[in-house]
Order: C-alpha cells, then structure tokens, then sequence
C-alpha cells in the first residue's frame, strides 16, 4: 500500500494493518521518497512484488494506495507491473482476473481525480502547501496547517512533513502535476478492485471515487466519513476489507 501525498507508511499501517490481520493478509507498507515520489513508488511496488512472489509463491497479491498511492499502483499494474506473470487468482480460475502485471486486485483509498489533475482540489492544495512551504519554510507552514486542520490530520501530517523535509515541496509539486488514469483506463483494468471514498472529504471529493467504481469492469465501493477517520482511522481498512469482500463474493 502506498501512502497519500505527504503521508507516510506509519500511517498506511494505523489505517490498514487491523483489516489486513483480520483478512490474513501481509501489509507492506511503502515509505514515499519524496525527491522522487511516484518513480520511488513503481519502484517499491515492483519490489514488493518480486519479494511476495519469491516468499509466498502461489499466494494472492493486491496492490493500492491511498489517494495518489491509488492513482500510481493502478496506473503500474495497466503498465504491466514488474512482469507479465499472471496472478494466482487468474490462473486458479482460468480467467481474466489475473492477467494484470501479475496482481490479483486493487485497493484504491480516497482516490483524488480523473486523467488530468487540472482544478481537481488536492492538486490546488498540493500546489498551495507547496508554494508556502517554499516560502515560509516547514515550521511556519505547520503552524497554518495545524490552526485550519482537524488536530488528527494536523498531528499525522507534521510527522510525516518533518520526516519529507527538505524535500517535501517537490513531492507536493510531482503529486499535483502527476496525471491520474482516465476512465478509459479503469475500463482496461479486469482484476477486482476495492475502492473505498470519505463522505464529506473536500479535497478527495467522493464523487470521484464513485466515477472510479462506475468505470472499472469489477468494482465495489464502501465510504465512510472524515469524522470516523479522524476518531480511528483503521476504518478505512476496514471499507476496503467490506469493498473487497463484496467485489470479489458478490
């Protein structure tokens, strides 16, 4: 799983680990490079890939992310992944559903836009956060966030900003810039995928989430709101666990 922009892995594993014991899945958590976020993230998926693949051969793999986390493990499983080997699922049952850079499924958490990030409102704030950053440097932009921001988000957020210093605006700048698949390709996309929006997010508004669900060929979606986030945030795992369950059992 790859964490949002600005986010890191320790987050991933408080939102994600509890579904993933619960499911007896094995959750890695990937660390952003934010010097060179979304080429750092295709490289930790395709290495993630090959040491699940060499340790527990046979077994399922389901890649994602939360937000761009989402928008880059789509875009690296259309791309044909680390290789072309197909899934276990897909082979088990002699379908499609494997054929997918070798993963069997999808999680995408909170994803932010459609193609082009354009006006979409978490490339502005990308932009905006990266724009004061660089101009007030981290401490004084920390303040402004943590006096406009839920205290979790505040708390979680200057974590991972102090740990991304000083490369943090790049990272917010590669992130808005970075290109989102479209809905023709989520169409393309023929394993299962579990997506999973906020309610009352203004930044990853859940209509987006819901044109995900609407373009790809096997989908489920649950929500869940930015209040139950903040309160635990282990209920994102959880909708993605329920969305799972209902895309792959219907």
């Amino acid at each position: 799983m790859l964490p949002g922009t600005g986010s890191d892995a320790a987050f991933v594993r408080t939102a994600f680990q509890a579904a993933a014991t619960a499911a007896h899945w094995r959750l890695r958590a990937i660390e952003p490079e934010p010097d060179d976020l979304v080429a750092g993230y295709r490289r930790a998926l395709g290495d993630a890939a090959r040491d699940a693949r060499a340790e527990h051969p046979g077994h399922r793999l389901l890649v994602g992310g939360v937000s761009i986390g989402a928008a880059v493990a789509v875009r690296w499983v259309l791309d044909g992944g680390s290789d072309a080997r197909a899934g276990a699922a897909g082979r088990e049952a002699g379908d499609s559903a494997g054929d997918d850079a070798g993963v069997d499924g999808v999680v995408a958490v909170m994803p932010a836009w459609t193609g082009a990030p354009d006006s979409a409102p978490a490339a502005v704030l990308a932009r905006t956060s990266a724009a004061m950053l660089r101009r007030d440097g981290l401490e004084v932009t920390l303040d402004g966030m943590a006096a406009t921001s839920p205290a979790w988000l505040a708390r979680t957020l200057a974590r991972s900003w102090r740990a991304q210093w000083p490369h943090l605006p790049d990272a917010l700048e590669e992130a808005a810039a970075h290109r989102s698949p479209t809905e023709a390709d989520l169409a393309a996309l023929a394993i299962p995928v579990a997506v999973v929006g906020v309610t009352n997010d203004p930044v990853h508004p859940v209509d987006v989430a819901h044109r995900w669900t609407s373009a790809l060929r096997r989908a489920a979606m649950a929500t869940t709101t930015l209040d139950d986030v903040g309160r635990e945030p282990a209920v994102l795992g959880r909708c993605a666990l329920d969305a799972w369950t209902r895309v792959t059992h219907p």
